[in-house]
């Protein structure tokens, strides 16, 4: 015969262990390649527009990259820069040049961190409180340039990520 405080205990242990199974899996928003190739074709286009020859690269949340685009006179070395930069707003979660200026502390020992490079060009991607990933771009004359491209391109498709389901 089972006691009348036993069920109750047994019950929780079942419901509890059933939480604990559904947290097992996790759902993650993505950011579609269609996308991320827009969005490196629009920072490489507003780029080209001002007259710079530059690369753009959007990497997913976890770092990987999901789209490049490298503009025709774009030195090799922007593809590396770019990416870096984005992997660093992968990093800390904010845009690389706001690292960089909020950790100056840390910032030789960042560099140095194989695939993370702290300098402006970097911005998070983000929609319905969500961090989707990020954009970098590599090869204008200076990093607040790179941003301005990269940042053309947000704007361009904020809308359509806060309305994408």
């Amino acid at each position: 015969m089972v006691s009348a405080g036993i069920v109750p205990l047994l019950c929780g242990l079942l419901i509890a262990s059933s939480t604990a199974l559904a947290a097992d899996i996790i759902s993650a928003k993505r950011l579609s390649p269609d996308l991320a190739l827009e969005m490196v074709k629009a920072s490489v286009e507003s780029c080209r527009a001002d007259g710079y020859q530059v690369t753009a690269v959007v990497v997913a949340s976890d770092g990987a990259e999901v789209a490049l685009m490298r503009d025709v006179h774009a030195s090799r070395f922007t593809i590396q820069i770019a990416r870096e930069k984005a992997n660093a707003v992968i990093l800390s979660g904010i845009a690389s040049g706001a690292f960089r200026d909020n950790r100056r502390d840390i910032q030789q020992e960042m560099n140095h961190v194989d695939g993370v490079l702290v300098l402006q060009g970097g911005l998070p991607i983000e929609a319905g409180g969500y961090q989707l990933g990020a954009i970098g771009v590599s090869g204008a004359p200076g990093g607040d340039r790179d941003e301005a491209c990269a940042r053309k391109a947000l704007n361009k498709y904020q809308e359509r990520l806060e309305f994408a389901e």
